[in-house]
């Protein structure tokens, strides 16, 4: 099956808040907490991602069903982080393991590469041997690890910090 990997559009905000949604109930993945509404997200991501410049977000489709996204997100609000990014995959759980994550994040960083963007950082949450490996082949590498510090699920939860050079 053919999978498209193209930017988002409006259109799009109802299956990959379901998508997400799905992350924040079932894992730990994401330190949400509450499921968000259609409205809530489009909010969010219609006022923060643009088709060019350092804010991206890009879709994969199949068949006109939408398996996954990539986004490279604001780092933290103070100007002088401008030229950091902080990047999440996510995916349906029966399309992993078929190399659209990487399709999704080679299309991304080659999209940052034609940015003003020096670092890319990424938080994930420990255990996930699937993120750290998609990760590391993109060539990031650990530079931190924050002990304990989300709760979710009665339990708390270390947090690796990942960092690639751009």
């Amino acid at each position: 099956m053919e999978t498209e990997i193209r930017e988002f559009r409006a259109t799009d905000i109802e299956p990959l808040t379901h998508l997400y949604n799905r992350y924040i109930v079932e894992t730990t993945i994401t330190f949400d907490l509450q499921p968000y509404t259609v409205e809530q997200r489009q909010l969010l991501w219609m006022s923060h991602y643009a088709h060019s410049g350092r804010y991206r977000l890009l879709i994969a489709e199949q068949d006109k069903r939408i398996i996954g996204y990539a986004s490279s997100s604001k780092l933290r609000v103070k100007a002088a982080y401008d030229t950091s990014v902080e990047t999440s995959i996510y995916l349906l759980p029966d399309v992993q393991g078929a190399g659209i994550g990487s399709r999704l994040y080679g299309e991304l960083f080659g999209l940052l590469a034609k940015e003003d963007v020096h670092r890319a950082y990424a938080g994930i949450t420990l255990p996930n041997e699937i993120s750290l490996a998609i990760h590391k082949k993109f060539g990031f590498e650990q530079v931190g690890l924050f002990r304990e510090v989300g709760r979710k699920f009665d339990r708390y939860w270390d947090v690796a910090w990942l960092e690639k050079a751009l």
